[in-house]
């Protein structure tokens, strides 16, 4: 397959384990609003245009969903794919298992599916607060943290950067709970 930058990737050799992070721009919930024209909103999907700024966002969502499915193939007997709450709940089937920082030592929230193959459910090793929301004038919601990144003063790269971030304690659960069954194997 080929990765966002143009890499081509192959997955191969004699691996225990693999835990995949997907990259999730055309996949989450979150930019589904960028795939058609903002005019739109009101006629079915099949009649609605591309969004003006981003023309080939359905092209570059087959292609994400194409890489996911790729890894989600590879052949290894223990596999993880994380992602957050998007498409690929419906194009292939649902998580496994849908966990959040606050489960993991950190006071944030954002949604992270698990896909597992021959792995158990993560489980939580810190629950603390859910962390501060940010509200907005519209009424709309947010996690302070991810407001916060939009507020810094940041390049678009580095916000979504910032924004895609495994957290460490989520990280750590992995590797604690999942790759020391792997080495003791």
């Amino acid at each position: 397959g080929t990765l966002e930058n143009g890499t081509k990737y192959f997955l191969d050799g004699n691996w225990n384990l693999v835990i995949a992070h997907p990259p999730c721009t055309y996949l989450a919930v979150s930019g589904a609003r960028w795939y058609y024209h903002p005019d739109d909103k009101n006629l079915p999907i099949e009649q609605r245009r591309p969004h003006p700024k981003f023309p080939d966002r359905a092209k570059d969502r087959e292609e994400a969903v194409q890489f996911f499915m790729d890894v989600s193939r590879v052949g290894v007997n223990k596999l993880a794919i994380e992602n957050p709450v998007g498409i690929m709940s419906s194009r292939w089937r649902k998580p496994d298992q849908i966990i959040e920082p606050w489960q993991f030592g950190h006071e944030a929230s954002k949604k992270t599916c698990l896909w597992l193959k021959n792995l158990s459910l993560l489980v939580p090793t810190n629950i603390v607060g859910k962390g501060e929301v940010y509200t907005a004038k519209s009424g709309n919601k947010s996690p302070k943290w991810f407001t916060d990144i939009f507020f810094s003063g940041v390049s678009p790269e580095e916000r979504r950067k910032l924004r895609s971030k495994t957290f460490p304690g989520i990280a750590d659960a992995m590797a604690d709970q999942w790759g020391g069954k792997v080495i003791a194997a």
